[in-house]
């Protein structure tokens, strides 16, 4: 049966093109939207740069029809159509007394329930609450579904596990460096892309990664970096994928406290004679829904709160050496030079990004959409890493199957230039990781 989708706000900021990706159903955007996505044209960030597209985009299709028999979206999908406002229901009044924006879509959808009882009316929305309010009304509601990772244990399980392997193989790889034949392995079916392994033979352990051009798997070595030693072997994977020139693209993932964006740092000054800048970013989310604004000062002050966890990083790796050593002297410099820039990732737009080390930090408070808007716009040289825990987001119109950094992983996870380490581990303290285990 054909379907109509109501569409809300939330839902054209998290993809401004989501109104193509409901097949041959029917939109029906409430007019408050529009009223909702004027507010949020202005601005820096990708959330308004989502409106200001959304916006370009419904002026493509515009029309007197909008309103009336509605306006097709392409071949083999539906229509498009624009509901104006609607009166409370005497049901809405007794619940939702309030005019607000969201009981004003509540309203426009329980208009159409109840006119349009031929067609099948479903709420679309990223806010749990309404759409918790939707059904006290007998209103079908739905998640916006598209780019949700369903599975999420490829992402939890970043290195295989191979065990009764010979001591003589692995021997091998500790004595003449020699890269392997995939065969000399007996896996059921030859990895895809780059995997790594941890090796166990009766005697003897190795850690590995699958080299997916010569079909061959390799020893990965223990390697300090700019005075940052592996602790563990996710954090021997991570480092092997951050200096590994043929991949272009890494993801660490993991719960706080596990090193993520201390080893990306501490591997992008490693390399910094390989790249011009160095890029340590992340996204603001304002915590309890404060603004900017609320704030005092100017805008570095404003923003100071939100970058000092990637300085507190930059401090552990200083402290790794003696002011008077040359190893801290070449941080410095690349401070005052602006060869190493923290800053907010909404700074970074309109920037060059040709042989710079790009380190995005709390990737998974982005959504698949700015994941991909940040990455289409790599140079040649450029290498990216974004590193976040996907059980700890800030934004409320996201979670872990849907935000950017779990569908990054889902969807690069075959390709060769990419390389995933999933960190489960924390090495910060052990209070630290007493906490997050137990709290």
């Amino acid at each position: 049966m054909k379907k109509t989708f109501v569409i809300d706000t939330n839902v054209l900021l998290h993809d401004f093109l989501s109104i193509y990706n409901f097949e041959e159903n029917d939109i029906i955007i409430p007019i408050v939207v529009l009223e909702e996505l004027d507010k949020f044209k202005k601005g820096n960030d990708l959330i308004n740069f989502h409106a200001r597209e959304f916006t370009r985009e419904l002026d493509k299709l515009a029309g007197d029809k909008l309103f009336s028999a509605g306006i097709s979206l392409g071949e083999g999908l539906g229509k498009l159509f624009i509901e104006t406002g609607k009166e409370f229901s005497p049901e809405m009044k007794a619940s939702f007394p309030e005019n607000t924006p969201d009981h004003r879509i509540l309203a426009i959808t329980d208009y159409l329930r109840k006119q349009k009882k031929h067609k099948h009316i479903i709420l679309v929305t990223k806010d749990i609450n309404l759409r918790m309010k939707a059904k006290s009304l007998g209103i079908q509601s739905e998640d916006y579904e598209t780019g949700k990772v369903h599975n999420l244990e490829d992402l939890y399980h970043s290195a295989i596990v191979l065990e009764n392997i010979s001591d003589e193989l692995v021997n091998g790889m500790y004595n003449s460096h020699a890269e392997q034949e995939i065969e000399n392995f007996n896996l059921e079916e030859e990895p895809s892309g780059q995997k790594f392994f941890i090796l166990k033979a009766n005697n003897t352990s190795a850690l590995a990664r699958f080299n997916p051009e010569r079909k061959t798997i390799s020893r990965v070595e223990k390697q300090t970096v700019y005075g940052i030693k592996p602790r563990n072997a996710e954090q021997a994977f991570s480092i092997d994928a951050l200096l590994n020139e043929s991949i272009q693209l890494v993801a660490l993932t993991g719960k706080a406290g596990t090193g993520k964006t201390l080893l990306a740092l501490a591997a992008a000054l490693h390399q910094r004679r390989q790249f011009k800048q160095v890029f340590l970013a992340r996204p603001i989310v304002p915590l309890s829904n404060r603004d900017l604004g609320y704030l005092p000062g100017d805008v570095d002050e404003k923003i100071s709160p939100y970058m000092n966890p990637l300085f507190d990083n930059l401090s552990v790796i200083k402290h790794q050496f003696s002011p008077q050593t040359r190893e801290f002297q070449n941080i410095e410099e690349m401070l005052r030079l602006e060869k190493l820039v923290i800053t907010p990732l909404a700074y970074i737009r309109g920037r060059s990004l040709s042989d710079v080390f790009f380190i995005i930090d709390e990737a998974q408070n982005l959504t698949p959409h700015e994941i991909k808007t940040i990455i289409t716009r790599a140079g040649e040289g450029t290498k990216m890493v974004f590193t976040g825990d996907v059980q700890q987001i800030d934004t409320p119109y996201l979670d872990s199957k849907s935000n950017g950094l779990t569908y990054l992983t889902d969807k690069m996870k075959d390709q060769n230039i990419f390389g995933h380490v999933h960190l489960v581990k924390g090495e910060r303290s052990y209070l630290a990781e007493l906490a997050s285990d137990l709290l």
